[in-house]
Parts: C-alpha cells; sequence; structure tokens
C-alpha cells in the first residue's frame, strides 16, 4: 500500500488556518524527504497560493505532485496551469450527496468524471479519481465508475463524513472486492469516530493500493489518519512501513508542524512529547534495565528518544539501581537520603538522577 499525504491540502482547509507558498514548499519536501510516493499539495483552483506551491515541488521533488480538482473544466485547467503531476478528480458518488449537494443524477456525474478525466489527460497529466461519500455508497456503484474509467489507475472511496468503522470498513471493501480490483482502489478517510487510523490498517489488510494520510492528523473537523501512526503500526505489527523513510519519521513529522506554525498535544499518540515519558517507579525502575517491558515500540526506531523520569515517584529498588549506576555502594542509609534528594529536586532524566547520585555521595 502507498501513502498519499494530505496535510498541505486538508491542514489548509481547517479554521483559521492559510498556509503560505513558501510553508507549502517547504513542508512538502519535508515529506517528499520521507519517501511518500504521493504529496497532495493544494487545491489549485482556489488560487495562486496553491498552484505556485504545486509548480515549485513538482519541480523539487520526486514524489507525484498532486492537485485537487472538481469534475469540472475550469478546476481541470487550474490544475493543468499548476503544472500537477497529478490531477485527483473528485465527485460525490452516494445517493444522498448526489441529490443534496451536486443536484446531480448518477448518469451525469459519471459523465462529468469522464468528461474531467479526458480533459486532464489532454493537457498532459495522469489522472486520479476520488469518489466522495463513498462509503455511503454501494459496491456495485463504484463498479459503475471503474468500469465507466478503465484507465484510470487509482480511485479513492473517501469515507467524508467519517461514519466508518474497522468492521464495515471491511465488510465494504471485501465485498467491493469480488467485484472491482482493490489494486485501483484508494481510501480516505476522516477521524470523527476517532478510528481513521484504524480504519486505513484494516484496509492495508483487505488489500487496497494507496491510503490517504497526514502529518498529526491535521484536516477537517476531527482530521485524517496520523501519518506517524499508520506508519509506526505498519511497522510494528506488519513490519511494513509503506515506503517511508521510518528512521526520520517523527523528527520530520515535527519539522512538517513547525514549518505550519501547528502545534500538537504533548500526549497526541506517536508524535507527543509525553508518550515515551516514564515517571512511574514501577516502570522507570524496570525500564532501566529493559525497557521494552513498557514500550510499544523502541522511539528510537523512529526518530525519537525515551524518557525516564526521577523523583518524588522513585521507589528504593529504583533509587537503589541509580546509585549503582553512580558507582555508589547502595546502602540502606544512602537509598534513603537519595530518595529525599529526588523529591526535592523534582522530576529528573536518568542521567541527571546519576549525576545527583554521583554528587551526594562523592568520597
Amino acid at each position: 500500500m502507498e501513502l498519499s499525504d494530505v496535510t498541505l491540502r486538508e491542514g489548509d482547509q481547517m479554521p483559521g488556518r492559510s498556509y503560505n507558498v513558501e510553508q507549502k514548499v517547504a513542508a512538502g519536501k519535508t515529506l517528499d524527504k520521507l519517501g511518500l510516493e504521493y504529496i497532495q499539495a493544494g487545491f489549485p483552483i482556489t488560487g495562486e497560493t496553491d498552484r505556485e506551491a504545486i509548480r515549485r515541488l513538482s519541480e523539487a521533488t520526486d514524489a507525484n505532485i498532486i492537485g485537487l480538482a472538481r469534475a469540472t473544466q475550469r478546476d481541470v485547467d487550474a490544475a493543468l496551469e499548476a503544472n500537477a503531476d497529478v490531477i485527483e478528480v473528485f465527485l460525490s458518488i452516494s445517493d444522498k450527496q448526489l441529490e443534496h449537494v451536486l443536484g446531480m443524477s448518477r448518469e451525469e456525474a459519471l459523465a462529468a468524471l469522464a468528461e474531467a478525466v479526458d480533459r486532464g489527460r489532454d493537457g498532459g497529466a495522469s489522472v486520479h479519481v476520488s469518489l466522495a461519500d463513498a462509503f455511503r455508497a454501494t459496491p456495485e456503484d463504484i463498479r459503475e465508475v471503474a468500469e465507466a474509467l478503465p484507465d484510470v489507475e487509482y480511485i479513492t472511496l473517501a469515507d467524508t463524513v467519517g461514519a466508518r468503522v474497522p468492521a464495515s470498513v471491511r465488510t465494504y471493501l471485501q465485498d467491493l472486492e469480488d467485484i472491482v480490483d482493490l489494486d485501483r482502489i484508494g481510501v480516505h478517510f476522516h477521524d470523527d469516530l476517532g478510528v481513521a487510523t484504524a480504519n486505513v490498517l484494516t484496509a492495508y489488510e483487505v488489500g487496497v493500493a494507496r491510503a490517504d494520510v497526514s502529518v498529526a492528523a491535521l484536516g477537517e473537523r476531527a482530521g485524517n489518519p496520523a501519518l506517524e501512526e499508520v506508519v509506526a503500526a505498519g511497522a510494528t505489527e506488519y513490519d511494513e512501513p509503506f515506503g517511508v523513510d521510518e528512521s526520520q519519521l517523527i523528527p520530520s513529522c515535527h519539522n512538517v508542524l513547525d514549518t505550519l506554525d501547528e502545534a500538537v498535544d504533548p500526549r497526541k499518540a506517536v508524535l507527543g512529547s509525553e508518550v515515551c515519558e516514564h515517571e512511574s517507579g514501577i516502570h522507570t525502575t524496570a525500564m532501566l534495565d529493559e525497557p521494552s517491558v513498557f514500550e510499544p515500540f523502541n522511539p528510537e526506531r523512529f526518530g525519537s528518544e525515551r524518557r525516564l523520569l526521577f523523583g518524588a515517584n522513585t521507589g528504593r529498588t529504583g533509587a537503589k539501581k541509580l546509585l549503582v549506576r553512580a558507582g555508589v555502594d547502595p546502602t540502606e542509609e544512602r537509598v534513603t537520603e537519595f530518595l529525599d534528594c529526588l523529591a526535592e529536586e523534582g522530576d529528573l532524566e536518568t542521567e541527571e538522577a546519576v549525576a545527583l547520585a554521583t554528587s551526594t555521595f562523592e568520597t
């Protein structure tokens, strides 16, 4: 399964955001260095900022730079003007959205998609298709699109309102597999129910070819599947980092966030500053000898580091181990004195705690 990063487009659609060209180009280059196959850099019809960012990134990156376009002549022409490597044409496909969003029949929607695909190809771009609200359409509706557009490499199915969970994603894709080649299918999830990453992993297990992700889940409403979560989970569960340089995953994601002036909650999975911190006396004592007993993965694998904190919560066994590391004989009296010092000095990382032991009991 290949990953398509949508941070620069989805993040820019969040309330109060307006990334400039320099931000998009710098962040896009960082994502490119991670090894992502596709980067959806913007929506060219919205203005020159997105068009210029796409132009510059398409010239400067190995990734395929995607410009998003509705199934209209104007949108496709704007993406062509931006020199997008790939134009991703999107259109609603569920009965509900065809009626209430587009006011189109299914036949009219298929005709609009076909015309937009032809126009993009005639302009020299690769063209992919994204079907909005696809998980509330039927597999037969998807088959109809796939058969009408046999030369389109990827057809992405969007869970536009974030209504699906892994069980229903699996059932839907397994039903679809009987009538459509999943090597042509991508997925685009939203995190409204808090299961976007799990949905991507389920789609991977079923056999889809591509998935949209974004750094720190940046995106509309609750966001999209988090790039760092998908890669870390894929690497640890399946030994599959999806083509991404896992050793640079966490620092690269933080670089993108800094470039875009975005913050991340300290308890955010994989990226949060507290995710690899341990203070519980039971945890830190064991982890001094074997960190994996309380870790889902070695943070160094993804370019981060663990922090063991010692202070008021440190127990006697942990204090003894620190004293031994400092070359101090851990008598009961010294352990008690050292625990008082730790409580007074506050939370200290391992090397700081060892240094405190050394300085406290210098001979």
